[in-house]
């Protein structure tokens, strides 16, 4: 009876997970057609993007499934439920557990060797078109690569040393150690995790770079909006009656008969294009001035407004938190050796305190908590989108509606992969107690004295209270992300400073979005190094 109850309560939880699986899957197919050129869409690109857009969403929503299912099994008294027993408590983290090493280890596939092996046989396939052969054995030579560094990283998580000597807080450290061991220690999932925790670091410096550009950016565009096309459109005739008049200038001085100079000509180079430019801006213009979709978005312009305003809210929510759950860090934790790792809550933050009252009317604080992760994956979308894809100084792609190439599209959903990886640690960051435990509290008895007629007597009492890191592991169950996170030391160090860094470039970019002016209705639509044949996709989007 136990275990049906039990399965019952886990087949809730996965049947929950796998309508946001529908979800996503509808969503991932949405959005790779909506960037990805229609001239040079392939069909294993597309499938590919897809694929690892859906796992990097997936392995997102496993978050508040765990915290989910670890609050389940006990009541808000503190006590377990009947069918939560030593047993079948195990079975559902195993499950848990089972589910996050089966889309990291599907992770790991997609990065070393799906991914890079689809993006190096189309760069190939532009090269040297026709042979398919010599197509498949050049990529599958450059995917090499990416195999021996994930053997590399494989064969040393297997072997590193968990154990860190701490002679500072040793009985801090012995909790730890209870988790760890509580955890297990098999080699072949140490190291999986360590792949995955390093692949976690390039993630951060992703999150780094995207996420934390794309909450200032996002927010601040939907409140200034964009330009009036209209008004756009009279500025780019007067520009191309400009450089016509120009050309005319240039071109009269050799009517009679005189060649142009070496300058003039490079400059009338220069013009000529710059016109052809001018004149897709005016097509596109027009599109946009004649479109039902410009006339809609105008319509819902104060909603956009209202969204703005409460996406920086929560943006500055997120990193008022975050500040101070690291403030918290630095000021309690065990230190640089433990990777920063504090054992309870010191310097209480916004969220912190917002979860634990959401938790009393089910389920608003899991609907808040798979918001927070939802957020993180639009604002980094949100800030590829708008920086496009750089190799530190030197931009590779750029996304654009429409006209983003098929490998454009392949780091586009890697970049995704790294910072969902990275976005169960920010949330830890923001919600530390919320994410080891979900809504449990514990059970104790106190001793209550009681006066009578002069005489004194002591009662027992039974009072509950919210499960903190202090508790014993068989009366608070831990979750399986919280374990996973903190396995390797030196990464939660490298992840401590690297919230830090998240903290100043949100900041700096928040600073820059606010000095900028409107974006053009048409920003990032025309480029120069578009082909004229680049416009005859106008009529699919306008």
């Amino acid at each position: 009876a136990k275990m049906a109850a039990a399965g019952s309560e886990l087949l809730t939880g996965w049947c929950l997970f796998g309508l946001a699986l529908l979800v996503i899957l509808i969503f991932c197919w949405v959005y790779v057609r909506k960037y990805q050129s229609r001239r040079e869409s392939e069909v294993i690109s597309t499938i590919t993007a897809i694929f690892a857009l859906a796992v990097a969403l997936i392995s997102s929503a496993l978050l508040p499934v765990d915290i989910f299912l670890v609050s389940y099994m006990k009541n808000q008294n503190g006590t377990f439920k009947d069918w939560a027993d030593a047993n079948v408590s195990r079975q559902i983290e195993d499950t848990v557990l089972y589910g996050y090493y089966t889309l990291y280890s599907i992770i790991l596939f997609c990065v070393f060797l799906w991914i890079p092996f689809v993006y190096f046989y189309y760069e190939e396939k532009e090269e040297d078109d026709g042979n398919t052969c010599s197509q498949v054995k050049t990529a599958l030579r450059y995917t090499l690569g990416f195999i021996t560094i994930c053997a590399v990283l494989l064969l040393i998580g297997a072997f590193v040393p968990l154990d860190i000597p701490n002679k500072t807080n040793s009985t801090e450290w012995e909790k730890v150690k209870l988790l760890f061991e509580e955890f297990g220690s098999s080699h072949g999932l140490t190291a999986l995790s360590f792949s995955i925790s390093s692949l976690t670091v390039i993630g951060m410096l992703a999150a780094i770079t995207y996420t934390a550009y794309g909450m200032s950016a996002l927010p601040l565009n939907l409140i200034k909006g964009t330009t009036s096309a209209a008004y756009e459109r009279l500025e780019n005739t007067e520009d191309i009656e400009e450089v016509e008049q120009h050309l005319l200038r240039i071109k009269s001085k050799c009517r009679d008969g005189r060649p142009l100079s070496s300058r003039d000509r490079r400059t009338v180079q220069q013009l000529e294009e710059r016109l052809r430019t001018l004149r897709r801006r005016e097509r596109h213009l027009e599109s946009i001035e004649k479109s039902w979709w410009t006339k809609f978005c105008e319509a819902i312009r104060p909603l956009k407004i209202v969204w703005g305003v409460f996406f920086i809210i929560v943006a500055l929510l997120f990193t008022v938190s975050l500040f101070l759950s690291n403030l918290d860090k630095a000021l309690h934790s065990a230190g640089f050796d433990s990777g920063f790792i504090i054992l309870g809550t010191n310097l209480t933050n916004p969220l912190n305190m917002l979860l634990p009252v959401l938790q009393t009317v089910f389920p608003l604080d899991y609907i808040l908590i798979t918001t927070i992760v939802m957020y993180f994956i639009f604002t980094s979308m949100a800030g590829i989108r708008n920086m496009g894809i750089w190799f530190f100084w030197i931009r590779l792609y750029k996304i654009r509606r429409g006209k983003t190439r098929p490998q454009a599209l392949l780091f586009l959903c890697m970049i995704l992969l790294l910072i969902v990886l990275h976005t169960s640690y920010m949330i830890y960051s923001l919600a530390p107690q919320y994410v080891m435990y979900g809504s449990q509290k514990y059970l104790v008895q106190v001793a209550v004295r009681h006066t009578c007629k002069h005489l004194y007597s002591m009662l027992k009492k039974h009072v509950f209270i919210v499960c903190t890191f202090f508790f014993l592991l068989d009366q608070c169950i831990v979750t399986r992300t919280y374990l996973f996170l903190h396995k390797f030391w030196f990464f939660s160090a490298a992840y401590y400073f690297g919230n830090w860094a998240f903290i100043a470039v949100f900041l700096i970019g928040l600073i820059v979005s606010c000095c900028k002016g409107k974006k053009s209705v048409i920003e990032g639509e025309v480029d120069e190094d578009d082909s004229d044949m680049s416009d005859d996709e106008l009529s699919v989007y306008y």
